[in-house]
């Protein structure tokens, strides 16, 4: 798409009404890579790109809070040559983009346990996020070894701690509550899920949070994923009625 029909894309987008929080499930980089008889890190390399491009995107429109699905508890089940691969991409984009993410006012969280993770993964995730806690623009959650049932079952456990320590009550627990357990906590559930690749499933991913959250899917896979396929996407959301159960 050239850049006048992209412009005349978002100029259509409503920003008195844009979806506060937009979680994406980034899929399909090994089959793109596959498509062209290129390794699988390719694919994920040419993904990387994307995520510069569409957190970029979302920082200009004004939308407060993106979720990105980089890594789960399932990935280890992959080659190691892949898994390896992946690590050292991500330690790229920390290294290539951090500045930039810097001077667009972007604060890094992470969804999940990097216990795991090289200790030089560590080290540049940690970085970026010391380096961007006291910003205040959008909020960028990167879910990194990260599972829904992980999630939960590691907030029920932190909640029963609690419990037994006396600092909360039975009657306290609800869902206000425990989403507080959550990695996600202080941050509102997803308005706007988006997964391209042709799937059309969770893949265990913010179980808790996406009770009443919309859903957009599509064929594209993620390394195809511009800017004009998240405009489409948040175009399509602001022509739904949301009524959270209600009439």
């Amino acid at each position: 798409m050239n850049q006048s029909n992209l412009n005349l894309l978002k100029s259509q987008i409503d920003i008195d009404n844009l979806p506060k929080h937009i979680a994406i499930i980034m899929d399909g980089n090994g089959r793109w890579a596959k498509k062209r008889f290129m390794p699988r890190t390719f694919g994920h390399q040419e993904g990387m790109k994307r995520v510069v491009d569409i957190v970029e995107a979302s920082t200009i429109l004004g939308i407060e809070h993106l979720t990105l699905y980089a890594f789960s508890t399932e990935n280890w089940k992959r080659p190691n040559t892949e898994i390896d691969g992946l690590m050292k991409i991500l330690v790229t984009y920390i290294r290539n983009e951090l500045d930039r993410i810097i001077e667009n006012n972007v604060r890094i969280h992470i969804l999940g346990d990097i216990a795991p993770f090289p200790q030089i993964v560590r080290d540049e995730i940690e970085k970026a996020i010391g380096e961007t806690k006291n910003n205040n623009g959008m909020d960028l959650n990167i879910a990194l070894n990260y599972g829904g049932r992980a999630e939960i079952i590691k907030g029920i456990k932190d909640i029963l701690k609690d419990f037994e320590l006396g600092r909360i009550n039975l009657e306290d627990i609800d869902d206000q509550l425990f989403s507080q357990y959550l990695y996600t906590k202080g941050q509102p559930d997803p308005d706007l899920l988006i997964r391209p690749s042709g799937e059309l499933r969770l893949s265990n991913f913010l179980l808790y949070q996406v009770a009443y959250t919309e859903f957009w899917y599509s064929d594209i896979l993620w390394p195809d994923f511009y800017e004009d396929k998240l405009y489409e996407a948040i175009l399509d959301y602001q022509k739904r009625d949301r009524r959270f159960g209600g009439i």
